[in-house]
């Protein structure tokens, strides 16, 4: 018979090894797992006490954020300058209320303006992302719309997406209503036809019309462990009305939808065909989105609606890849330099064999994404002849070698072994 100070007085279980029973005046005794559970009771009642402080947030100036943003991304300076804008502004929504307690403004509330990024693979939608979350002091998480689905199929219910913020904030529901969301691959969801469907859309239409409440701002329940959800489950009630979304696609085929709205096409058997000579010269122009092009694309009127400030990145260029790979912090010349200074060798890039590397990115159409791979492949014979053939040695990289290693990958290390 275990004694009474080994039992909870709550739900009767004796302590073991995965149990800790804590004693409590008047031979009262709780476990470990009722502590969690009312743990959880209180954060799903809101009657948890949050952290968040919101009248000692510092608001960072947009110059400030985009300078930020400018030593890690190159190019898409309109784009740096909207999320700029739109963080410094989701700032200020949280502190209002500390600012115009007695002003002619203390009634005027305002509202969030959630941002689509759009463009193609590579050009670095997830990177600014990525970015911000370093600087930021909200909490900050990245999701992927491709593995949500509508409530009660296979898949994520889209409450999870909240979760990953709220476990980004070490569960303080107050910190994570003051959070930013960035909801990459918004376009996998499009629905599959532009006419209403007489089968269920469960991962495309379905998933748009569960977002509608969580972007526009509603109190959402969440399972705390993630998962399906069931009727005898608690849930952490959270507040979306201040927490900004960040959504990001590549959208690819827009721009064809976009020309042909633009081009002037006629019916007739005399028509002359100018209709397609000027569809090829706006796709070469900047052709601005308009809410009919999402439309058609797949996306429903109702969640353009709520995503009203939508940010248009280019391809990136040859001279862009070519500062991508020299001048952000951390980029891929000085991440190999450190690597093989640490084996006593110092290597370096002539401007023509950077500019090699770009070019043949360009060919290959996957942005920045390309940088990467053509880098990884050429520096592979470099990794594993210079750290025990060239130690103290200077290894240059030149345009030649990047060429004669797409003929012959030996190419490069034939060098290497002359030069020891």
């Amino acid at each position: 018979m275990p004694k009474k100070a080994d039992i909870c007085s709550f739900c009767g279980k004796t302590a073991n090894q995965n149990r800790m029973i804590i004693a409590g005046p008047d031979g009262v005794n709780i476990c470990s797992d009722c502590i969690k559970y009312c743990d959880s009771m209180l954060a799903s009642s809101g009657e948890m006490k949050s952290t968040a402080n919101r009248d000692g947030l510092k608001v960072p100036l947009p110059h400030e954020i985009k300078e930020s943003l400018d030593q890690y991304v190159i190019g898409h300076e309109y784009t740096k300058k909207v999320l700029s804008v739109a963080v410094h502004n989701h700032y200020k929504r949280l502190v209002q209320g500390a600012h115009f307690e007695d002003s002619e403004y203390a009634d005027v509330e305002i509202e969030k303006s959630n941002i689509m990024l759009m463009g193609p693979t590579g050009s670095g939608k997830t990177l600014l992302a990525r970015t911000l979350a370093k600087l930021l002091d909200v909490p900050f998480t990245i999701v992927d719309a491709t593995t949500l689905t509508e409530a009660g199929y296979v898949g994520e219910d889209v409450e999870n997406i909240l979760l990953s913020l709220l476990q980004a904030s070490d569960m303080d529901v107050g910190r994570a209503e003051m959070g930013i969301i960035y909801v990459d691959e918004i376009d996998k969801i499009g629905r599959k036809t532009e006419n209403v469907s007489i089968t269920r859309d469960v991962s495309g239409e379905g998933v748009q019309q569960a977002l509608l409440k969580i972007l526009e701002g509603s109190v959402c329940r969440v399972p705390p462990g993630g998962g399906r959800k069931h009727p005898q489950q608690e849930y952490i009630k959270i507040n979306t009305s201040n927490i900004l979304f960040i959504c990001g696609g590549a959208f690819v085929g827009l721009d064809d939808i976009s020309s042909r709205r633009m081009g002037s096409q006629k019916m007739g058997f005399h028509e002359e065909q100018k209709s397609a000579k000027k569809v090829k010269v706006d796709k070469k122009e900047d052709i601005a989105v308009e809410p009919e092009d999402l439309v058609k694309y797949g996306l429903i009127p109702e969640l353009i609606g709520r995503i009203p400030i939508i940010a248009q990145m280019k391809e990136l260029t040859k001279e862009d890849l070519v500062r991508i790979l020299i001048e952000p912090k951390s980029c891929m010349t000085s991440q190999y330099k450190k690597l093989l200074a640490m084996e006593d060798v110092k290597i370096s890039f002539t401007d023509s064999a950077l500019r090699e590397v770009a070019h043949q990115a360009v060919s290959k159409g996957t942005g920045a994404r390309g940088l990467r791979t053509i880098f990884e492949h050429l520096m592979l014979d470099v990794m594993y002849e210079a750290p025990s053939s060239c130690q103290g040695k200077s290894v240059k990289i030149t345009k030649q070698m990047i060429v004669d290693h797409r003929v012959d990958p030996e190419a490069i290390t034939n060098i290497l072994k002359k030069a020891s």
